[in-house]
């Protein structure tokens, strides 16, 4: 139990009903793997204008999906909310969420930021991209992804370990646009540089700052955290590929889950999610991109300027998965 986070004002009691009774309010449970755990002004703005109760368990993405498994029929969630496009692939192939066909949603969000087959949809955009020391590199000398293997940046490339589904999404998604062969002779380039493997995006913009490395690969709400409490750090994000594929982009998402028991309610609240109102609360807590082009980014990563997004369907990061997983380990990156 320690491991869940209650997050709103009302516990469902372990082991208690979660379904609604004669004279219940209505109500709508989400299991969220997003940090704020259920901490949401989207969620709190949601209730006070529908009268619709948000109950909402956190934990990480394995976590949700392995519970929401162990749970089958009986579950009291009616909403998943992931990280990564690839984990909620993975959890409509295991059959844990049903279509949530809306005009609405499909207006609200841009295609590549949905799923084809309508079983999730983007909340927030995750924008993984090139972060550079600013007193060690000029922004010239960087181009793509592709580059990072050039020899000039050998011993100064900090990267996230294979292992970890954001790297893991973005090779998938470069084998969607480009085939294996190509994206492994990248890998391959990548790993001649001798790059220092750090586990997790936080500590490679550390390593960056502190001239551990030059040049590194991270999601840029790691950055806009940092500067929000330190002007002066010395890390700036480039925006890779403009002239071709666009720089990567992966999303947070929500999906119905297949046995929700509030099945009205959950879609009014994903639809709430991905209006412009909702998607602005997003957009300013976190400081991630809105998936929305409606609303409004926030202004401090607003000075990093607009960027050509690669508009391969995200649905890649799991499709392509475990070609993406296979791939790494042929090239021996870690």
């Amino acid at each position: 139990m320690s491991a869940w986070a209650w997050t709103l004002a009302v516990a469902l009691g372990v082991g208690g009903g979660f379904g609604v009774g004669m004279g219940e309010a209505a109500e709508v449970v989400v299991y969220s793997a997003r940090s704020h755990y259920g901490q949401e002004p989207a969620f709190e703005a949601f209730t006070k204008k529908t009268g619709i109760q948000i109950k909402s368990f956190g934990g990480d993405s394995g976590q949700l999906f392995e519970r929401l498994k162990a749970e089958g029929d009986k579950t009291p969630a009616d909403i998943l909310i992931s990280v990564d496009a690839g984990n909620l692939w993975n959890a409509a192939r295991a059959g844990l969420l049903s279509r949530v066909d809306s005009p609405e949603i499909q207006a609200n969000i841009p295609a590549h930021l949905r799923d084809p087959d309508h079983r999730w949809v983007g909340l927030t955009v995750r924008a993984r991209t090139i972060m550079y020391n600013t007193r060690k590199v000029r922004p010239e000398e960087l181009s793509t992804y592709e580059a990072l293997g050039d020899p000039k940046w050998k011993g100064r490339l900090c990267l996230r370990t294979s292992s970890h589904i954001y790297n893991q999404s973005l090779l998938a998604t470069m084998i969607k646009r480009q085939g294996e062969a190509r994206t492994e002779i990248t890998v391959r380039a990548w790993m001649a540089n001798m790059p220092t493997l750090i586990n997790s995006d936080t500590k490679i913009l550390e390593a960056i700052a502190a001239g551990q490395c030059d040049v590194g690969l991270t999601n840029t709400y790691y950055l806009g955290r940092i500067l929000a409490k330190d002007a002066s750090f010395p890390v700036a994000p480039f925006w890779p590929n403009q002239q071709t594929s666009g720089a990567h982009v992966n999303i947070s998402g929500a999906g119905v889950t297949a046995h929700a028991r509030n099945r009205a309610e959950a879609f009014k609240l994903i639809e709430f999610l991905t209006s412009p109102e909702a998607q602005q609360m997003f957009a300013d807590s976190n400081f991630e991109y809105p998936a929305n082009p409606q609303a409004a980014v926030d202004p401090l990563i607003a000075r990093w300027g607009k960027f050509k997004q690669d508009d391969t369907n995200v649905a890649a990061a799991g499709e392509f998965q475990a070609a993406a997983t296979r791939l790494a380990d042929r090239a021996g990156y870690k």
